[in-house]
């Protein structure tokens, strides 16, 4: 049973984590960091501590401080969230060692599809579909230009240890994919601690499309169906839907299995993300990841269910049984969400932070906002930009898009920019409305710019 848990993240997901922990009786405690004094996940939690310096290394990723907080304060589970340290299995072992619950997978899951390659074998000895790539990691330069002969360019080099769209780089060359191993084997280093890379052939006419799998301790595994990640800039998502435009029941159901089958293997705990490709040319998917924890995209599987994925996780974690048979899950309807960013569009996208002079948030039916601003509120510029989520929900797709257009024209935020006249736009785009369409859009489509 848990009593109490500290949310070991800050922003809407902390909040949303808050939200549903009062609703379940559970107190809460949060951590912030000295940037994060005026946010709201702080106001609204049970208790509140400071964990340390703005910046992410001294205050969210303090492994030590944060159990020091969670232990003085008797909690009895903490819940990482997204991001931060949710998909280390160091922090979830230390949680384990501690006698404290790690509202999320076992560590050894975490480290075994938090490693690319390995991931990718383990799917492969589970009967899940991969991209033809190289046996685990590269030696070498030569070793790349070995394995890009073989499965024939363009290719995309990935950091074994990566993630969130960080070092990834295509090559349709011997020139590139020299510059490209050089590059990405640099950055892996920087980003992740690691400079492990693999290869893979390179795909250009997909769709990013993931499975919400959820799992528990005697074995159940469900699958809640689809959701359409494609709508991407420099491989960081903007618009996430369920369920997808392009996928007919047939193929849901063989996806759906695969997931299954998938987490079922590695004997999946808690509410996880298996991430495909799905190509476009042939109709086939292929593995490309998977997520340990919540996704950021998760309340649009939420409002086509009606499943509540964060009371899941808890639950769960409590040694609960999933109440839900895989014929007890339907879809109804579509939802759409728009990650609003503190950032210019106009501007390429550059950073905003500063202090929101003006915040109105819409409403009305089938509208949701999940966010931690408001009016007079900071926003540091140490973190993530985004700034919220607007979640919309209709009958079908075109109706989701026209409560979004209505939703997004009452969405005031003034004192920074944001990336509300982006969507706007998005939603004005013949391609995307007749959902014509790859994770090239962006690239192909001057959003911005068209009348």
């Amino acid at each position: 049973m848990i009593k109490k848990l500290l949310v070991a993240n800050r922003g809407e997901i902390a909040v949303r984590i808050i939200r549903a922990c009062d609703e379940l009786g559970i107190e809460t405690v949060s951590i912030y960091s000295e940037a994060d004094r005026e946010s709201l996940h702080r106001k609204i939690a049970t208790e509140s501590y400071c964990i340390g310096p703005k910046q992410s290394k001294d205050s969210y990723l303090d492994m030590i401080s944060i159990m020091t907080i969670a232990k003085s304060t008797n909690c009895d589970a903490i819940h990482p969230g997204y991001g931060f340290l949710a998909e280390n299995d160091d922090f979830a072992e230390m949680c384990e060692a501690m006698n404290i619950i790690f509202v999320g997978p076992m560590p050894e899951t975490i480290s075994t599809m938090g490693i690319k390659d390995v991931a990718k074998k383990t799917m492969q000895k589970a009967g899940v579909p991969t991209v033809p790539g190289s046996d685990g990691i590269l030696n070498s330069i030569e070793h790349a230009k070995e394995v890009a002969e073989t499965i024939g360019y363009p290719v995309i080099i990935k950091a074994s240890h990566g993630g969130g769209g960080k070092g990834i780089r295509v090559a349709r060359n011997e020139e590139e994919l020299i510059q490209g191993y050089k590059l990405t084997t640099k950055e892996a280093q920087s980003a992740f601690g690691n400079s492990s890379l693999y290869m893979e052939k390179y795909i250009e006419n997909f769709r990013h499309i993931e499975i919400q799998v959820l799992g528990d301790y005697y074995g159940n595994v469900i699958h809640l169906g689809e959701r359409d990640c494609t709508v991407q800039r420099r491989m960081q998502k903007l618009v996430e839907e369920a369920p997808s435009p392009i996928m007919t029941e047939e193929k849901r159901e063989e996806m759906g299995i695969t997931a299954v089958n998938a987490a079922r293997s590695i004997q999946y705990i808690g509410a996880g993300t298996i991430e495909f490709i799905y190509d476009l040319n042939d109709d086939n998917f292929y593995f490309m990841e998977m997520n340990t924890r919540i996704q950021v995209e998760h309340p649009v599987t939420e409002m086509i269910t009606g499943v509540d994925l964060i009371k899941m996780q808890i639950k769960v974690a409590m040694r609960e049984e999933i109440p839900y048979k895989q014929e007890d899950i339907t879809f109804r309807g579509h939802s759409i969400e728009f990650r609003i960013n503190a950032e210019n569009p106009a501007k390429n996208f550059m950073p905003s932070a500063g202090k929101i002079t003006d915040f109105l948030a819409p409403g009305g039916y089938g509208i949701r906002l999940d966010t931690a601003c408001y009016s007079g509120y900071t926003i540091p510029p140490y973190y993530d930009s985004m700034i919220a989520k607007l979640i919309v929900h209709g009958d079908s797709r075109e109706e989701a898009i026209n409560s979004a257009r209505r939703a997004l024209k009452e969405f005031t935020i003034n004192g920074i920019d944001s990336t509300i006249p982006f969507h706007q736009k998005l939603l004005n785009n013949k391609n995307f409305i007749e959902n014509n369409y790859n994770t090239n859009f962006l690239a192909e489509n001057d959003v911005m710019n068209e009348s």
